[in-house]
């Protein structure tokens, strides 16, 4: 099994179309289907997963996904691409504990995580809903993975 498809929910679609095509991610769909139905979706570059949003397609509350995550080999560099694009992106930090990090801000401690260590160093930023993302620094991957 694979992890194909991440759904957003959104409150105009436009406007997300707007959001995820300015950050470079490829637009792979936009179909109107029928009268308040319309599936869009979009594939941060180099991902094998991709997120869907549109009209009529879940009852979740915009902006309601949260944590979703994208992996990165150089932190400091996806967050310099991301704010030359115009992205309201968190400073570069890690979790007081050197593991993953806590919910909100709780436990972020500025800067990098030390020596950059994998698995460790973050930014976080929002979609125009409030959709949460994080970037997370991975140079070498675990066994198996």
């Amino acid at each position: 099994m694979r992890l194909e498809v991440v759904m957003l929910p959104v409150s105009d679609v436009d406007r997300a179309m707007r959001f995820y095509g300015s950050l470079g991610w490829r637009l792979d769909a936009d179909l109107a289907v029928e009268e308040g139905y319309r599936v869009v979706q979009f594939t941060p570059p180099g991902s094998l997963c991709s997120i869907i949003f549109g009209e009529g397609m879940t009852s979740a509350p915009a902006g309601s996904a949260q944590g979703l995550q994208l992996s990165v080999y150089d932190i400091d560099a996806a967050r310099a691409d991301l704010v030359e694009r115009g992205v309201d992106v968190s400073e570069v930090f890690h979790d007081i504990t050197g593991v993953f990090h806590h919910a909100g801000t709780q436990g972020r401690v500025d800067g990098p995580a030390p020596e950059h260590a994998d698995y460790g160093s973050f930014v976080s930023f929002s979609d125009p809903d409030g959709n949460g993302w994080f970037l997370q620094e991975i140079k070498t991957r675990l066994a198996g993975r």
